[in-house]
This record gives C-alpha cells, sequence and structure tokens, in this order.
C-alpha cells in the first residue's frame, strides 16, 4: 500500500494491472490480515482520486480522533474475519478445501 502512497504510485499501480490480480487473491486468500490489506488496497485502486493537497496520502494531517475510530474500526474487523475463519473451520472439520493443498 506504500506504492500508493502519492499520485504517480497509484497511476504505475493502476496501469501494471494489480486490480486484477487483487481480486483474484481475494478469492481464494483465506487469512484475515491479507484479506483486509487486499480490501484496502482494492478501494484506493478503484476510488476516486484524492483532491488537491492529498495527492501524497502519507502527508495528510489525520485528526488523532478520527485515527483512533479508524484503528478500531480495523480490530473490529479482524476480529470479524477471524471468528468467520474459525466458523468455517468449524463446519468443514479437517477437510482441505479441494485449491488447498493437503498438509
Amino acid at each position: 500500500s506504500q506504492l500508493t502512497a502519492t499520485k504517480a504510485g497509484r497511476h504505475v499501480v493502476r496501469e501494471k494491472g494489480t486490480y486484477l490480480i487483487l481480486r483474484e487473491l481475494h478469492r481464494w486468500e483465506r487469512e484475515p490480515e491479507v484479506l483486509a490489506a487486499c480490501e484496502k488496497l482494492i478501494q484506493v485502486l478503484i476510488g476516486d482520486e484524492p483532491g488537491p493537497g492529498m495527492e501524497n496520502l502519507l502527508e495528510v494531517k489525520v485528526p488523532e480522533e478520527l485515527e483512533q475510530q479508524l484503528q478500531r474500526l480495523d480490530l473490529e474487523e479482524e476480529e470479524r474475519w477471524r471468528r468467520e475463519q474459525e466458523e468455517r473451520q468449524e463446519t468443514l472439520g479437517s477437510t482441505p478445501c479441494p485449491e488447498e493443498p493437503a498438509r
């Protein structure tokens, strides 16, 4: 996601077809942290370009209250992913998915 911090970086990442790769990765990835990162990066790639003064997202000042709220939402999302993953594993038992090699 560091590559998409600047307008030029976002342009290069879009031009290389990264969205299509991320979309495929998102379809089969099972790790909550990787899925969350994919979703956030996809949102950056398909979203509108930020307005003037926000070309470099690393330099944007985020109010502390908003940053805390975003961190809390990230934690809640990670916990939701973990619960869903655990539920899937309980439902499937120890049988690996067809795409997943047996261990």
